[in-house]
């Protein structure tokens, strides 16, 4: 269970029983989901106001960008920041968004086009399930590692 207060600020402070390491695995499928469901409340401009995950350990993280405060917003609305499941699927979808634009290895495994992303479905197997630091983003090394053990030759590209 997730407990959720109002703060003075107007942001909302989230505090989780586990530390951002132990969040639950999603499924692949959940997170392609979730991506277009906060493409479109941002879309429709539902920004949603900051929020802070205070986590088991001590340690805090502070979504206030305006776009992370968007798709946390999203998040809630679809899968609700009131439950460990629903807070991983969220920092899983924002720790994809930040691996996607700042990892060039990752390059092959998605494609932006006019109709949006196509990712290809060992990204989001890996998404899915690889362990988040304590900054909310993934661990490159577990990362490689676990695409590194999936990937048959020649398959790190976007399906056609």
């Amino acid at each position: 269970m997730v407990r959720t207060t109002a703060l003075p600020s107007g942001a909302l402070r989230h505090e989780l029983g586990v530390a951002a390491g132990a969040l639950p695995a999603v499924p692949p499928a959940a997170l392609e989901i979730a991506w277009e469901v906060a493409r479109e409340g941002a879309s429709a401009g539902h920004w949603g106001p900051p929020r802070l995950l205070a986590f088991a350990d001590g340690r805090e993280m502070a979504l206030t960008d305006p776009d992370a405060a968007a798709w946390a917003e999203a998040m809630d609305r679809h899968a609700g920041l009131d439950s460990l499941a629903g807070v991983a699927l969220c920092l899983r979808l924002l720790a994809l968004v930040e691996a996607m634009g700042r990892a060039e290895w990752l390059r092959g495994f998605f494609a932006i086009g006019r109709r949006g992303v196509e990712f290809h479905p060992l990204l989001l197997a890996a998404a899915a399930r690889a362990p988040i630091d304590a900054t909310g983003r993934f661990e490159d090394g577990a990362m490689r590692a676990i695409l590194s053990r999936t990937l048959p030759p020649d398959a790190s590209r976007v399906p056609a």
